[in-house]
């Protein structure tokens, strides 16, 4: 069984209290677009209507290819968000595999987690890790005791910068961050301070299990975007369950293979671009985005303008 067609996806929202009004204006706030989802619909074609997650179960390593089913079977393996950052998010962690099934139970999947900085105003920062002198008891005290947010680490951030956040990394975004972030399929979040904002049945601390999950030496440094060349593929994130490459054309065209080996998911962060095979084409805008199959080979991504796309895979 064989999907040789390009999926372009419906986001899905989320309106959580510290988001902004760059990801839907008519609607704030609105915090995050949840751009590759299980649940997202397929916009057009032969497939509209039904979700990523329906289309990974009936063509399973056609959709999906061989190295996200080792992993993680018929379940769709990543989750790629845009954040919207109007205010300081939470101070959180993600458990790790391990701990995800110790303490939510079988078949669930820890959070390792990359963001992309697509806009930063002047001064913008995010929390990324602990002070070098937290020690293991100093941690799990001030967790506790909510004095956490005086051992962490804080840094400034510009556009174009990468950080891979391992499960583990006490981390927060800051106000004035649009960010991409791309993460296994999970969604466990253990928050552990959030800046004096009331508990609520769905915004609660979770001190035992940050507690557990928080590793005292991770860490995040933010890598800078590197020079760009037209038409070229720039790795930007490796580790074991995802990479990250900018896309960047302004007259050349790039040629792009999955291979019939994983997915590919473009997202266009500037500009706009087709994607194209022998028998199709879509127009992807700034900020919409494409999966494309496993099975559907080579393609081309072509420029309309000076563009840059980001594409995760498994």
């Amino acid at each position: 069984m064989t999907l040789n067609s390009f999926l372009k996806l419906e986001p899905s929202y989320r309106d959580y209290v510290w988001g902004g009004s760059r990801l839907r204006p008519e609607q704030v706030p609105t915090a995050e677009a949840w751009i590759v989802w299980e649940n997202d619909k397929i916009a057009a074609g032969q497939h509209a209507g039904k979700t990523l997650g329906e289309l990974a179960a009936e063509f399973k390593e056609a959709l999906l290819g061989k190295k996200a089913t080792a992993r993680t079977g018929t379940r769709f393996p990543l989750l790629i968000k845009i954040l919207d950052c109007a205010q300081w998010l939470s101070l959180q962690v993600h458990p790790n595999d391990e701990l995800a099934v110790q303490l939510e139970g079988p078949n669930q999947f820890g959070k390792t987690e990359a963001w992309h900085v697509l806009e930063a105003e002047p001064g913008s920062k995010l929390i990324a890790g602990l002070k070098p002198e937290v020690s293991a008891e100093l941690l799990a005290s001030s967790i506790r005791d909510g004095s956490i947010i005086n051992h962490v680490q804080y840094a400034e951030v510009q556009k174009g910068g990468t950080l891979l956040m391992p499960a583990g990394t006490l981390h927060a975004l800051g106000p004035g961050l649009l960010i991409y972030e791309v993460q296994q399929t999970s969604d466990w979040t253990y928050r552990v301070y959030d800046w004096g904002r009331p508990q609520t049945e769905t915004r609660k601390l979770h001190i035992e299990k940050s507690v557990q999950a928080t590793q005292i030496e991770a860490s995040a440094p933010a890598l800078p975007l590197p020079p760009l060349k037209d038409g070229a593929q720039h790795p930007l994130v490796t580790c074991e369950y995802f990479t990250l490459e900018l896309l960047a054309a302004q007259t050349n065209a790039l040629e792009l293979d999955t291979q019939q080996e994983v997915f590919h998911a473009i997202t266009v962060i500037e500009g706009k671009a087709l994607l194209q095979t022998k028998n199709e084409q879509i127009e992807l805008d700034k900020f919409q985005t494409a999966l494309v199959p496993a099975s559907l080979g080579a393609y081309q991504f072509i420029p309309l303008q000076n563009c840059q796309a980001l594409k995760a895979s498994p």
